[in-house]
């Protein structure tokens, strides 16, 4: 299939309707039919204004966290309509892709 790579970069202490952004985009996704997703937490990054966010010990409120699904035109057309419904504000990479299963079954 063809589609796109769609990575999200936020931080664990930014929130939409009361849950984490990160796990709010993750059900949307899988509720619009996206066939898998990975969230994955990082240890340290800095955004657009150049400030470090880090996981600390204590504090796990500034951690950065990465989303990364690969898409059909069509989810990433919803899910882009929905993001700017919602009126969030998120930094993703969008690169074309190719993608499927291989193996017995696929």
């Amino acid at each position: 299939m063809q589609g796109f790579q769609l990575t999200f970069f936020t931080q664990q202490d930014r929130s939409h309707q009361g849950k984490p952004l990160a796990h709010w985009l993750l059900e949307e996704a899988r509720a619009m039919g996206v066939a898998g997703a990975t969230l994955l937490a990082a240890s340290e990054g800095f955004g657009h204004q150049g400030r470090i966010h880090a996981a600390h010990f204590v504090e796990l409120a500034d951690q950065p966290l990465e989303l990364v699904m690969a898409v059909t035109a069509e989810q990433a057309d919803r899910l882009f309509e929905k993001l700017e419904l919602e009126e969030i504000r998120i930094f993703y990479v969008k690169s074309p892709i190719e993608f499927g299963t291989t193996g017995e079954g696929a």
